[in-house]
């Protein structure tokens, strides 16, 4: 499995018809490309998740890069907040659901390369982790270097390919994420992104001749995907000043240790945040509880133009979803059942939507502006450590003004369509197309023979 971290179906497909990918071409020959979704939120770590664990980020506890816990038990410092950019993304893996496994866990031997999520590799089959490559990796991120990330990503590409060359492994997870880290600092059109790109369809064609030549290719799948897409950024709204001008004090990374602060503001990717209210409750306490005093807040929010959507959790299986110029609706879901009903308005542009399962949700939405948002918000929603107010930025804006290495032109984390679809290159036709992320792992197991846990939210396509 390769993660050509943040490309967009668009990109990946023109630049394959222009013959500038000839191993991404020839695995297309031979099997499918198809347009999927990925998971809200759409940033890389919480993103991994359903591709490694076959489960939607909220539900294995990565509600975003960054999050607040209430709870008090898990981030006990650091203003009880985590964000997994930079030394707490060690944390990752005591953070994640003990009782969902990894593919990891599940296809022995294996090996990880860039994955935020490692839980069941050891240290030697995790590339990327020793202390040299740690080192390397945050020099080039904290001196915004574009450039220096293709050559981290040719050099992650050509040990992988080498351990596969060398060692028989079940099961490989290689993150190339120069396609992001370029696309951020100049925009996907850019053409240092075809630079990256090439470093895909260069590992790719190294792996395959190797198996080729050894006689494994035949029985070897290769999978080509992403965690999220892209789009342009003309404007930041600085939330965190934001707040400060309405009066309000804030908890946020990086100096996240204002512990008696009135709300912390948890950015992700940087298109969508969590804000967490009444930071003294241990519990989210619900919307109707913070009608009285917070309307006021959301209000003021939703009147800005770098908000698209606005999220208000009422309850761990309900939620209002409001857009300033098209009204509100209520989103609700039992037994994995959902039901949307605008109230006074369709923010989502679905109508209404009642008793929809799974793949109903799905085909019911995913020609929208927001593909298969019913069931993303759902399950971000009832995750006990997401927000009291969830946004999703507009278009051209996202939501952090200071503090990136490298300035962004595109971002990624909100629930439009150029973040959320995702494409997905399988060098074998599957009997069933291809849907989602979260159905990427169960359908590896089935690849490998191995029998699925029940824990799963996706479904295999093999």
């Amino acid at each position: 499995m390769i993660i050509a971290d943040g490309v967009r179906p668009d990109v990946l497909a023109r630049s394959i018809d222009s013959g500038r990918l000839p191993a991404l071409a020839a695995l297309c020959a031979e099997g499918s490309l198809s347009t999927i979704t990925s998971a809200f939120p759409s940033v890389t770590g919480p993103a991994y998740a359903p591709f490694l664990m076959g489960r939607y980020p909220g539900s294995v506890g990565l509600p975003g890069l960054r999050w607040y816990d209430r709870s008090r038990r898990i981030a006990r410092l650091s203003g009880h907040s985590r964000s997994y950019v930079g030394a707490e993304m060690r944390f990752v893996d005591r953070d994640i659901d003990p009782a969902s496994p990894t593919i990891f866990e599940l296809a022995k031997p294996s090996f990880g390369a860039l994955s935020v999520i490692a839980r069941g590799l050891r240290r030697r089959n995790r590339i990327g982790q020793n202390p040299a490559f740690v080192a390397r990796a945050a020099a080039t991120h904290f001196r915004g270097n574009v450039r220096g990330w293709l050559a981290i990503d040719r050099r992650v590409g050509e040990e992988a390919a080498y351990r596969l060359r060398t060692k028989r492994n079940r099961y490989a997870f290689i993150a190339l994420t120069g396609i992001d880290k370029t696309s951020h600092a100049q925009g996907q059109d850019a053409p240092i992104v075809d630079d990256a790109l090439k470093i895909v369809d260069d590992t790719v064609a190294q792996i395959r001749s190797d198996a080729e030549r050894d006689g494994r290719w035949k029985k070897m799948h290769i999978w080509v995907g992403s965690d999220h897409g892209h789009s342009p950024v003309l404007e930041h709204e600085d939330l965190v000043a934001l707040l400060t001008e309405w009066g309000y004090t804030t908890l946020a990374h990086p100096w996240a240790f204002k512990t008696s602060a009135d709300i912390a503001v948890m950015v992700s990717g940087n298109a969508m945040t969590h804000l967490y209210l009444e930071l003294e409750r241990k519990t989210r306490p619900f919307w109707p509880a913070l009608r009285d005093r917070w309307t006021e807040l959301t209000q003021k929010l939703l009147a800005r133009p770098s908000v698209d959507l606005m999220i208000l959790p009422t309850g761990a299986s309900s939620c209002e979803i409001h857009a300033a110029r098209r009204g509100s609706a209520t989103l609700t879901w039992k037994e994995w059942q959902y039901c949307y009903a605008p109230t006074s308005g369709d923010p989502l542009g679905v109508g209404e939507l009642i008793s929809l399962d799974d793949a109903e949700a799905y085909d019911a939405t995913v020609a929208s502006d927001y593909p298969d948002a019913l069931v993303q918000i759902a399950h971000l929603v009832g995750s006990p450590r997401s927000g009291d107010i969830i946004l999703s930025a507009a278009r051209d804006w996202d939501y952090r003004a200071r503090y990136e290495p490298i300035p962004h032109v595109s971002s990624h984390g909100a629930l439009h369509r150029e973040h959320m679809l995702v494409p997905l290159l399988l060098n074998r036709v599957p009997p069933r197309t291809p849907r989602r992320t979260v159905d990427v792992m169960p359908s590896a197991l089935a690849a490998l023979g191995i029998a699925a846990p029940k824990t799963l939210e996706g479904v295999s396509f093999f």
